[in-house]
């Protein structure tokens, strides 16, 4: 099944021209790494399938949902979940945070208890739930994060950067959380990231974008081993001037 069908997608910044997609196809229960240069078009990508933007060109469809017409919009964006680099805590307890998604959605009582208590101790934070979510460190509060997403349980969870600038141990942690929560409710999981170490251990597939074109898309072992365009080649290489 197709997680994302996009055709003939265009956005532009004024006169430039940063996403330019003629045709995409990404399938459902995948972990996919989107790689490529600062400028390259990463986190306008996951803006438009997120639809916190619009294409100024195109169609975009999330499980034959057409993201262009504005009736379904809300419906569509309640099925999946973004954690950015630099995630916004409330001035609340880890508990209270984590529970604001499920409060919004009007789910009130045990059952909201039941399912934050669960993913906090799936993400490893339960002793931390009376803590002020203001106060943790980066590694503990992307955790938060992620757990604030994952409770919802989305079709998508799109992840921006969520390791960067986090410790070794950190980062370990977090991609293991994401590997099991994929692995144990077939989640899409999108990462945009530029650790490519990162790309090889989590990504079932990536993408490798260059000024706003999508250069290569395979199976992230080929891309590595055998990629098939010379910009592959330099940009894992290192040796592309940007």
């Amino acid at each position: 099944m197709n997680l994302f069908e996009i055709d003939g997608v265009t956005k532009k910044y004024g006169s430039r021209t940063v996403l330019d997609v003629p045709q995409l196809k990404l399938q459902t229960d995948q972990i996919y790494a989107v790689m490529g240069p600062n400028g390259s078009g990463k986190t306008t990508l996951m803006r438009l399938l997120n639809l916190l933007d619009t294409p100024d060109t195109g169609h975009i469809k999330f499980i034959g949902e057409d993201l262009n017409e504005p009736g379904r919009r809300l419906e569509v964006a309640r099925r999946m979940c973004m954690v950015f680099q630099r995630p916004f805590m409330f001035r609340s307890s880890v508990f209270n945070n984590v529970a604001y998604g499920l409060k919004l959605r009007k789910e009130r009582g045990a059952e909201c208890d039941r399912k934050v208590k669960e993913v906090l101790n799936f993400v490893g934070m339960s002793s931390f739930a009376n803590q002020l979510a203001t106060r943790l460190s980066g590694g503990e509060t992307q955790r938060v994060a992620l757990a604030r997403a994952l409770v919802l349980r989305p079709k998508l969870l799109l992840l921006d950067e969520p390791t960067a600038n986090l410790d070794p141990s950190s980062v370990k942690h977090i991609e293991e959380i994401i590997r099991n929560w994929h692995q144990q409710y077939n989640t899409s999981v999108i990462i945009v990231t530029h650790n490519l170490f990162q790309a090889k251990r989590l990504a079932d597939e990536s993408i490798l974008l260059i000024n706003g074109k999508v250069i290569e898309k395979a199976k992230t072992a080929d891309i590595f081993n055998a990629p098939q365009t010379v910009e592959s080649k330099q940009f894992l290489d290192g040796t592309m001037v940007y």
